[in-house]
């Protein structure tokens, strides 16, 4: 049975026995102004990327000339480790360039924060592959827009979702069955209960929770924006233009229109690609579960804890291979961000769609032996379906990974997102090959820190890679988006900068604590079940307040619900 709340919010309403109730709605009556550098507005999950998609083939080394020799009757393998990609967007970009580079074998390992991100790589990709003849490529550019950027989508997006969602919801717990539907993914490293989280999450997904109350997304949101803005929520117009004008355009992202970032700032709806009134179902992707501190106990609570500060933009639309896209007339950009990525969205998914036809080609023996046979001398081979899979890490296994042979200095290529660089470390870095890569997101895009908070978390990410074994790239070109490393030849795990060895503060905070002070705007929450201890990142000391750890703050913990119910069940 539910317990009751505080007078001045109200009871909780709900049925007995259910997983998630919602609360009646109250006013959040303190006020916080949100001064510069305090980063709030990043939040504490991450749902896209806040740089440019790279194609992963570009930033690793070359493939070895004699070790190809080796290997004449067989694909050379290209082995990646992403902390944080959060969308997918490398992978993706990385397979629609794959015609450009000789024939490799890719094996792509994620590993996230939490599971919500990991079933939104699933949908994703499982969108992206869609067999062309049931889902034209128009309709597949702005499917994968609404969900991936909107938090309200058309009903014929919502309901995409809700089916995508419980076929995944049915491949999950049978290993068998969804090797042989999708057999581009791998869920084999994931622990029991946390397969059992991540289907409960597609099942919330699918609809098991009916009514828009399961989660009232354009409340959330707008609660949220009050808290972070506080004061100035008013004047949130002002703030807004503000942001857009003298961080993300002087920052080099020029092409994001006014109007667009506006109405992302008011609703969270990135891109319309149809009327305004046709966007009113809630995005069920963005939601997540969060442990809160209520009145000295901790509540799980599901809501929107992702950005709201600098938007989907950056992904895909302040880079184009077009460069006419990126043409000016009188100073101003001739095409939006959300034009931008579109056209890059849509040609991305236009070269994907080569591996899905592939993939559906695999029974025809005269078609398999067709796009088997020998290319043109000169003329890189096409990929097929077997040429890549996406293997997903378990949740809190950075600092592990280095005890298994399987993964210690296995890799090519190591990407670190900038709301991860706190795992960064020598036991990392043992995992990455000798003459391996590091690429690291910098946090040039977050746009309530200051400039003297990005340069100071770019030193102490040179600082980190150096810990870790790792050397500036000599020969990389300048970026103010990415910092780029080579894994020393003669590196070892032993080898640990005194200034950031394990144990020792150097960044701020890179974790912020799961708890919210007390008490909780009630707003921004739907009460859920559960409230069993959590994996809490540790909190390293800050002399600021407004120090970068909280802008770059993904914390461990952040399961939904139904991971805190494994474990309670598991006593695991």
């Amino acid at each position: 049975m539910w317990r009751q709340r505080g007078e001045k919010c109200g009871a909780v309403k709900g049925e007995r026995g259910g997983q998630y109730v919602g609360f009646s709605e109250c006013l959040f009556r303190s006020v916080m102004t949100t001064p510069a550098g305090s980063g709030r507005g990043f939040g504490s999950v991450s749902w896209w990327g806040l740089s440019p998609a790279l194609d992963l083939q570009a930033e690793s080394p070359p493939v070895d000339p004699d070790s190809q020799a080796d290997t004449v009757h067989s694909t050379p393998e290209l082995d990646v480790l992403l902390l944080g990609s959060v969308d997918g967007r490398h992978l993706l970009r990385t397979l629609s360039r794959a015609k450009l580079w000789p024939r490799r074998t890719f094996n792509f390992f994620v590993l996230e924060n939490n599971l919500e991100a990991v079933a939104r790589h699933m949908l994703i990709f499982s969108l992206a592959l869609e067999d062309p003849e049931k889902m034209g490529l128009q309709e597949r550019s702005e499917t994968f827009l609404e969900v991936w950027g909107n938090a309200l989508l058309r009903p014929p997006v919502a309901a995409f979702v809700r089916a995508q969602a419980d076929l995944l919801a049915h491949l999950v717990p049978e290993p068998d069955r969804l090797e042989e539907q999708l057999p581009w993914l791998s869920l084999r490293a994931l622990k029991f209960r946390e397969r059992d989280a991540l289907e409960a999450v597609f099942r919330f997904w699918a609809g098991s929770e009916k009514g828009p109350e399961a989660f009232p997304m354009s409340r959330l949101w707008d609660s949220r924006l009050r808290h972070y803005l506080g004061s100035r929520y008013d004047a949130r117009r002002g703030v807004s233009d503000w942001d857009l004008r003298m961080k993300l355009h002087d920052r080099g992202a020029q092409v994001i229109h006014t109007q667009e970032f506006r109405r992302w700032r008011d609703t969270g709806v990135a891109f319309e690609l149809r009327d305004s009134s046709a966007y009113h179902v809630p995005n069920r992707t963005l939601a997540s579960g969060r442990l809160l501190s209520y009145r000295g106990e901790r509540v799980a609570a599901r809501g929107y804890w992702g950005d709201i500060a600098t938007g989907p933009f950056v992904a895909f639309g302040i880079e184009a291979d077009d460069e006419s896209l990126l043409r000016t007339s009188n100073g101003q950009p001739v095409k939006t961000a959300g034009e931008i990525t579109q056209h890059n969205v849509t040609e991305l998914l236009r070269e994907v769609a080569a591996w899905g036809r592939a993939r559906a080609s695999r029974g025809d023996p005269e078609e398999q032996q067709s796009s088997e046979a020998s290319p043109e001398p000169g003329t890189p081979a096409a990929p097929t379906p077997q040429s890549f899979i996406v293997h997903f890490l378990p949740l809190n296994s950075a600092e592990t990974l280095h005890h298994k042979s399987c993964y210690n200095g296995r890799f090519q290529l190591l990407y670190v997102a900038c709301g991860m660089v706190h795992l960064l470390s020598p036991e990392l870095g043992a995992c990455v090959a000798p003459g391996g890569n590091l690429i690291v997101e910098l946090a040039r895009y977050l746009v309530d820190v200051r400039q003297e908070q990005l340069q100071g978390f770019n030193t102490q990410v040179g600082e980190r890679a150096r810990a870790a074994g790792f050397a500036p790239q000599t020969e990389a070109r300048p970026s103010e988006t990415f910092a780029r490393f080579c894994k020393s030849q003669e590196s070892d795990l032993g080898s640990t900068d005194p200034a950031v060895a394990p144990g020792t503060p150097s960044l701020d905070v890179l974790a912020q604590p799961l708890e919210a002070s007390s008490p909780a705007p009630e707003g921004l929450t739907q009460p859920l079940q559960g409230g069993t201890p959590h994996c809490e990142p540790c909190q390293l000391p800050s002399e600021s307040p407004g120090s970068l750890s909280e802008v770059l703050a993904q914390p461990q913990g952040a399961l939904a619900v139904s991971n805190c119910e494994s474990d309670s069940k598991t006593g695991v």
